[in-house]
């Protein structure tokens, strides 16, 4: 989903709101794929942690009831999960969203029936530790070197690394394609449906 613009006004909004420094844009993608806390460590090192739950509740209420920014599904990804189905892909998620959030999101878009198994930031520890893919592998019963994992942001590209995993970027989310290529990925793909042409 195409989420980047709405986390970006909803974390600047929180800050207005707390009346604290107010990241930008960069700031802020830089962050995204991170757990809600390490994101907040990461744009505010210097506040104890102990002041993290009002940042939190803050961010969740802009995200959830305030703001209206669309996160609309990129153009092709539903055809893309389709058709990796169709072919008996197995796939899972490993996400920085909240359990709650995942479930909200795979509701709203009708495609849960796609993964077999996710992990979230509030089960899990924070990429890039490779833990939830760990976990992912361990159920799903696949060896490392049989997986790919596919991410629009370093930390994505650098958990899959950790795990001995391959990864695809994505370079139309957080990060730029030269961001996402410090960390060597297979390839990078400018379209949902190009990930296609890398599996062949």
């Amino acid at each position: 989903m195409d989420s980047i613009s709405k986390i970006v006004t909803c974390m600047q909004q929180m800050a207005h709101s707390l009346s604290l420094v107010c990241p930008s844009e960069l700031a802020v993608r830089d962050v995204i794929g991170l757990s809600m806390e390490e994101a907040l460590k990461t744009l505010y090192p210097a506040l104890p942690t102990i002041d993290f739950d009002p940042m939190i509740n803050s961010y969740k209420e802009h995200y959830l009831t305030l703001n209206t920014t669309p996160s609309p599904l990129f153009d092709g990804s539903e055809m893309l999960l389709n058709e990796l189905s169709t072919r008996d892909y197995r796939l899972a998620v490993a996400t920085g969203k909240g359990r709650n959030g995942l479930n909200r999101v795979l509701s709203e878009t009708g495609l849960a029936r796609h993964f077999e198994s996710s992990r979230c930031a509030d089960e899990s520890k924070s990429k890039p530790n490779p833990d939830m893919l760990y976990d992912l592998l361990e159920e799903l019963k696949v060896k490392p070197e049989r997986a790919l994992m596919v991410g629009d942001s370093l930390h994505d590209l650098n958990m899959a690394n950790n795990a001995g995993v391959d990864s695809v970027g994505v370079s139309y989310g957080a990060h730029s394609e030269s961001k996402l290529l410090l960390a060597k990925p297979k390839a990078i793909i400018h379209r949902p449906l190009e990930l296609l042409n890398v599996l062949a």
